[in-house]
């Protein structure tokens, strides 16, 4: 399925009390659409669910740059379409990126996340929606040692995983393709949350899941700003909207 027009919301429920998010897509042939029931939701990492501030300052303050230096840099490079790791590049030229990975671990500083890098509504939005019987799970770009954070907060996630451990990165077709497989449900009938446009909204609304977008983090202020992208069927600005945007009437 290519990129979708943003659906219409509607209310229904897979089973007895388990609300779920209703998209209508129009079909090819252009008729008033179908109505697909959302059954799971899977969350991005980075600054979808997890605050990246602590671990860019850390990294500021390993280089020796100051932070607000670093934030500002990061920034343009965003907005020139640059990969997360040019500010290292820039401000060490020729630096060998895994070896001061190790350097730091080695410090007793690793660039590891933590439970409270966690935002405040991640854990809560966690709970509501398994609570309300959605199939829940958390995979993003980040390292497999990313994993232990979510596996260890007791919750009755469907899975938890990594570009790293799948060998697979967005925006790769291939990565939400993944998702889908491991959920065992068709990607209409699979929501997924993101930060980024290009990482995240587009690549899984073409790939037919309901792409919400959550505006927070440098890439979705900067890619989006107080723009709604089309791709997206919502548009939230915390994850506390989520179960809300999930069962809301269009």
């Amino acid at each position: 399925m290519g990129a979708l027009a943003a659906p219409v919301l509607a209310s229904t429920a897979p089973r007895a009390g388990a609300p779920v998010l209703a998209a209508a897509f129009p079909s090819d042939a252009g008729d008033a659409g179908r109505l697909v029931a959302v059954r799971a939701v899977v969350f991005d990492v980075g600054e979808t669910l997890v605050d990246e501030t602590r671990i860019w300052s850390d990294w500021a303050d390993w280089l020796g740059i100051p932070r607000l230096t670093f934030m500002a840099v990061l920034g343009a490079l965003i907005e020139r379409g640059g990969d997360h790791l040019d500010p290292l590049r820039l401000f060490v030229p020729g630096i060998d990126i895994k070896a001061e990975f190790a350097k730091r671990a080695d410090a007793g500083v690793p660039d590891d996340l933590r439970v409270d890098d966690l935002y405040p509504d991640a854990v809560p939005a966690l709970r509501a929606l398994i609570a309300a019987g959605y199939r829940v799970g958390i995979v993003g770009n980040q390292p497999t040692r990313a994993e232990a954070v979510f596996n260890g907060l007791g919750l009755a996630l469907d899975f938890v995983a990594s570009s790293a451990s799948w060998g697979l990165a967005k925006p790769d077709p291939a990565f939400f393709a993944r998702v889908a497989k491991e959920l065992g449900l068709p990607p209409g009938e699979i929501a997924y949350v993101g930060d980024r446009l290009d990482n995240d909204v587009r690549p899984a609304a073409a790939a037919g899941m309901v792409a919400i977008f959550i505006r927070r983090g440098a890439w979705g202020w900067i890619q989006a700003g107080r723009s709604d992208p089309l791709e997206a069927t919502a548009t939230i600005e915390s994850l506390s909207e989520l179960p809300g945007a999930l069962t809301a009437s269009g």
